[in-house]
């Protein structure tokens, strides 16, 4: 099976400063966590809240790399959980 992205919802973790998606290969579940620098700099000076949404839409209009690169990391070594970090998209 290959890996497929059939849900588009994302979410914000800040414990980990990074947005959490999911992935699917199969029946099998694979949670992928994109790193706040490969989205961006935001400071707070809008507060948790509005720097979340930007990172929210930054990943938004990144989606398709995000999920290639992704999709490579999953092909290199199959696991069940990701960290994507900047140097995974150079």
């Amino acid at each position: 099976m290959t890996l497929a992205f059939p849900n588009p919802s994302r979410s914000f973790d800040q414990t980990r400063r990074a947005v959490c998606f999911m992935g699917h290969d199969g029946m099998l579940q694979v949670r992928f966590f994109v790193e706040v620098e490969v989205l961006g700099t935001f400071g707070d000076a809008g507060g948790k809240e509005t720097a979340e949404m930007a990172y929210l839409s930054a990943f938004d209009a990144l989606r398709s790399s995000i999920q290639d690169a992704a999709s490579k990391a999953y092909a290199r070594e199959r696991r069940n959980s990701y960290t994507l970090t900047a140097s995974g998209f150079r």
